[in-house]
Parts: C-alpha cells; sequence; structure tokens
C-alpha cells in the first residue's frame, strides 16, 4: 500500500488522486481553526513557499476529532485559512482521524506504523515513494529543526 494510491476531497468538493504528488515529499498535517495550535498555519505556509520548489508539498485535512475545534463548513474553513493565514497549499474536506468507524482512508494509512494523532496538527512527513516516514506531535512547530531535517532526508531519497 502506498499514499499514492489514495484519494481524497479538496474543500471545493472536487477528488484529488494523491498520485498527483509521487514524487514529491509530502508533509500531511490535521489542522483545525479554533485550536490553540491554529497560528501554525502561518507556519505551515511559510514552510510550503519555502520548500515546494525543493519538491515538498503540505496537504492540510481538517479535523473536528479534537476537542470539536473545527465546527466549519468546506466554505468556512477555505475562507478562513485564506483571510486569516493566506494558505495556498492543498486543502482537503473534513476527516476524521481517529481509528473506528468512518476513519478517513489516509489516516489509516498514515497511523499503520506511525500511530493516530493525539491532537490537532499533528504531522506525517510521506516519501517521494508513498511511505511515512516520520511523524511528529502538534508541539513540533513547522519551522522546527528536527521536521525540516526530516523532510530535508526524504528529499534526498531517491
Amino acid at each position: 500500500m502506498s499514499f499514492h494510491q489514495l484519494s481524497a476531497n479538496r474543500l471545493d468538493g472536487k477528488p484529488e488522486q494523491l498520485s498527483d504528488f509521487q514524487g514529491k515529499v509530502a508533509l500531511v498535517v490535521n489542522t483545525a481553526s479554533e485550536c490553540g495550535y491554529t497560528p501554525q498555519y502561518k507556519g505551515l505556509e511559510a514552510l510550503h513557499q519555502g520548500y515546494k520548489d525543493k519538491g515538498v508539498v503540505v496537504l492540510g485535512f481538517p479535523s473536528n476529532d479534537f476537542g470539536g475545534q473545527e465546527p466549519g463548513t468546506s466554505q468556512e474553513i477555505a475562507k478562513f485559512c485564506e483571510l486569516r493565514f493566506k494558505v495556498t497549499f492543498p486543502m482537503f474536506e473534513k476527516v476524521k482521524t481517529k481509528k473506528g468507524e468512518g476513519q478517513s482512508p489516509v489516516y489509516a494509512f498514515l497511523a499503520k506504523d506511525h500511530g493516530e494523532p493525539k491532537w490537532n496538527f499533528h504531522k506525517y512527513v510521506v516519501g517521494k515513494d508513498g511511505q511515512v516516514k516520520a511523524a511528529f506531535p502538534s508541539s513540533v512547530t513547522p519551522d522546527s529543526p528536527e521536521l525540516k531535517a526530516a523532510l530535508d532526508k526524504a528529499l534526498a531519497e531517491k
């Protein structure tokens, strides 16, 4: 199984084949608009801008799993991200990240060997080959040396 065999709907409802990101390193993050970690959107956008030409893509998956901190509709989430943080990286429809009925296939794959998110803004580094290379808890910020080191390591792999 590979991350690139999956698909998810963008915030506008259009399906996206994750194979579109094959050959890139993906940073997959479960986001929320009303969380103490929400300011990480700014760092995620800066990371996206700084790394996109190197072959990294940030992918945001809103989730209401933790503290009900993403109650909005897709349109509300899109507007919030655009106006408040000028987000340009791909954002997807709200998903369930926790195990059990209704869990997103994307998160079932990500969590299989690297654990499911414990809170909003959990980060997974997915290599060019579609396999999870590293996972980081919410407290690891987008500009942290360990996250950047994991992205650089994944970029260096064939």
